[in-house]
C-alpha cells in the first residue's frame, strides 16, 4: 500500500493539473471500489472548481468550491495520470484500460484518470462542516512532516506506552501516514531497536530524551528524501506522469533480510511485529 510519501508524490503530481480547473465532465465507470460510490458522484463533482489539494495521513483531499470536499485514497494498487482530454485513456486498447475506473475532464483540457487493478482504493465526498468529525479524519494522529512533529511530540504521545516502538509508530491514531517501510529506515536510521519499548522515548520529567529528538529528525529526512525521489515502486506506485520512483534503491533494511547491514556488517534480520514484517539489524539497533 502506498506510504506517505507515494501519496504526497502523487499529490504534487496532480496539484499543478487540478488546482484552479473546473471539473467539466466525470466518468464513474462502476459502481464501486472498495466502497460505493457516493450518491450522485458525478453530478455533485461536475461543474466544481478545485481550490486547493492537500494531502492528510495517507488521503489526498481535494477543496471544491461547492458544498463537498472530494477524497481519494490510493488503496493497495491505486494510481492517478494526467493525460489530454482528446487523446487516448492510458491503456485504451489493453488490460490496463479495464481498471480505468473514473476520468475528471479539466476545464484546462487536461483528463485525470483513476486506474485500480485492485480496486482497494476508494473516493468519498463529505460535507465540508462535517469534514473534521468524519469516522476517517477525527482519530488521526500528528502528521510527521508538520511543525508540531519533534523530539517533544514523540515523548509525548509516547509516554507510558507498553508497546514496542515499531508499533507505536505505526499507530495512526498518534502519527499520520508513517507505514511499514519508512518506520523501519527510520529506526535503522536512528540506531534505535524496533521491539525497544515506545515509552523509553520519554524522559525522566516527561519530555524527550536525545533518541526522541534523534528519531523525530530522522523520521523527517527519511519521508523528504523518499518524497524528493518520487517515493518508492516496490509494486504498483508510478508517479501521475508514469514514472516509477527510485527511493526503493536507498533503502537500508527494508526487504534486504540476511543482507550486510551497510552501518556495521552484521545481516538484516527479520522478525514479525503486530501481523507486519520488521526489518532491523540487531548489530547496531538497540
Amino acid at each position: 500500500m502506498p506510504e506517505l510519501p507515494e501519496v504526497e508524490t502523487v499529490r504534487q503530481g496532480l496539484e499543478a493539473a487540478m488546482v484552479g480547473a473546473r471539473l467539466e465532465a466525470v466518468e464513474q465507470r462502476r459502481p464501486d471500489l472498495r466502497f460505493p460510490f457516493p450518491e450522485r458522484f458525478t453530478e455533485r463533482l461536475t461543474g466544481r472548481r478545485v481550490e486547493a489539494l492537500r494531502r492528510r495521513a495517507k488521503y489526498l483531499i481535494a477543496d471544491l468550491d461547492g458544498a463537498d470536499v472530494l477524497v481519494m485514497h490510493l488503496g493497495m494498487s491505486g494510481s492517478f495520470s494526467i493525460e489530454q482530454a482528446c487523446g487516448p485513456i492510458p491503456g485504451a486498447g489493453g488490460k490496463n484500460s479495464l481498471h480505468n475506473h473514473v476520468t475528471f475532464d479539466l476545464s484546462t483540457g487536461a483528463r485525470i484518470v483513476y486506474n485500480d487493478p485492485r480496486r482497494f482504493g476508494f473516493m468519498q465526498l463529505i460535507p465540508r462542516p462535517e469534514f473534521s468529525a468524519h469516522p476517517l479524519f477525527k482519530n488521526i494522529g500528528i502528521e510527521p512532516l508538520g511543525d508540531e512533529f519533534d523530539g517533544q511530540a514523540l515523548a509525548r504521545l509516547f509516554a507510558g506506552k507498553t508497546n514496542s516502538l515499531k508499533t507505536a509508530l505505526l499507530d495512526q491514531s498518534l502519527i499520520a501516514g508513517l507505514g511499514n517501510i519508512y518506520v523501519c529506515e527510520a529506526l535503522h536510521r536512528a540506531g534505535l531497536s524496533p521491539r525497544r519499548s515506545a515509552a523509553s522515548l520519554a524522559g525522566k520529567n516527561g519530555g524527550p530524551s536525545k533518541r526522541a529528538t534523534l528519531l523525530a529528525r530522522v523520521i523527517r529526512e527519511v519521508l523528504e528524501e523518499a518524497v524528493a525521489a518520487g517515493g518508492s515502486s516496490l509494486r504498483d506506485h508510478r508517479k501521475t506522469d508514469g514514472a516509477l520512483g527510485y527511493f526503493q534503491h536507498s533503502l537500508r533494511v527494508y526487504g534486504r533480510d540476511h543482507e550486510p547491514c551497510a552501518r556495521c556488517g552484521s545481516k538484516v534480520g527479520r522478525i514479525t511485529q503486530s501481523g507486519r514484517a520488521t526489518f532491523y539489524c540487531g548489530g547496531c539497533q538497540r
